[in-house]
């Protein structure tokens, strides 16, 4: 049996400047991008991205990451709540981003910036899906730390179940948030490193990435705690709203694969 080790979600306090984990992990994952980007340039080259470039574009990745993620939160897990109470949409380190949310925040950074240096769209795409696994893995280790979206309850005898206090149970339950950041983060990761040492047609580097996740998250959420303002929309359909909004994230990359698959 394991105890959620209760980690304080503030890292450092000075004054009324406070840090908290959850933040740290996000730059962690940025600053991941930009070293790793670097490096591959570097040892593999590449058809047009230069190494400043990979700097250049962090700043609309970024923000599309933390816009696209907190705003996607609010619309499409909490709407009424977020309508009624604005304010708390700037509460970041509280933690409510959505990954979808953060999916179309990108897009619309890698549209913007493919603009700019006069690219193609999935081009740039392929080059930073192969990152984007080990930025998951960052933020659902803040997940973790912040001790939020913890899992179902699990069999007593599983030997990582772990309680968690502030989920109002001391019953055991899967660490879900660890699931994720291994499945989603580490083995997809692989997954896409594997995948991209090949030459591989426009485009089909990204949608291996979103089919990935996108099949990996609808598994794991069968192992995660529903949200309780989605019940309603649960106990109707049997899925979460996880695995609702990943099934057409699927089925359309699944679709634009074979796509780009025929282009000569």
């Amino acid at each position: 049996m394991l105890m959620y080790p209760q980690i304080n979600p503030i890292a450092v306090s000075i004054g009324p400047l406070k840090v908290h984990w959850y933040g740290i992990m996000y730059i962690l994952s940025f600053l991941f991008v930009i070293v790793a980007g670097k490096y591959r340039i570097k040892k593999l080259g590449h058809p047009f991205m230069k190494p400043p470039m990979v700097d250049d574009f962090m700043f609309y990745g970024a923000l599309g990451t933390i816009l696209g993620g907190r705003l996607g939160y609010c619309l499409f897990y909490k709407p009424a709540f977020y309508f009624a109470n604005p304010l708390q949409i700037f509460s970041v380190w509280d933690g409510g981003m959505s990954f979808h949310g953060g999916f179309l925040g990108v897009c619309l950074a890698f549209f913007i910036y493919s603009r700019k240096i006069h690219c193609k769209f999935f081009d740039l795409a392929d080059f930073f899906a192969i990152f984007v696994p080990m930025c998951l893995f960052f933020g659902r280790m803040g997940n973790f730390i912040n001790g939020e979206l913890w899992g179902r309850f699990c069999n007593p005898n599983l030997p990582w179940g772990m309680i968690f206090p502030a989920s109002g149970s001391m019953l055991l339950r899967h660490p879900s948030e660890l699931y994720e950041a291994l499945f989603e983060g580490i083995v997809l990761s692989i997954i896409m490193f594997i995948y991209a040492r090949k030459p591989r047609k426009t485009g089909q580097i990204s949608c291996v990435f979103a089919i990935g996740y996108g099949v990996i998250r609808f598994g794991l959420e069968f192992f995660r705690e529903p949200d309780s303002f989605a019940t309603g929309i649960v106990q109707s359909t049997g899925l979460s709203l996880g695995q609702i909004y990943s099934i057409p994230m699927v089925l359309l990359f699944v679709f634009a694969y074979f796509q780009f698959s025929k282009a000569k």
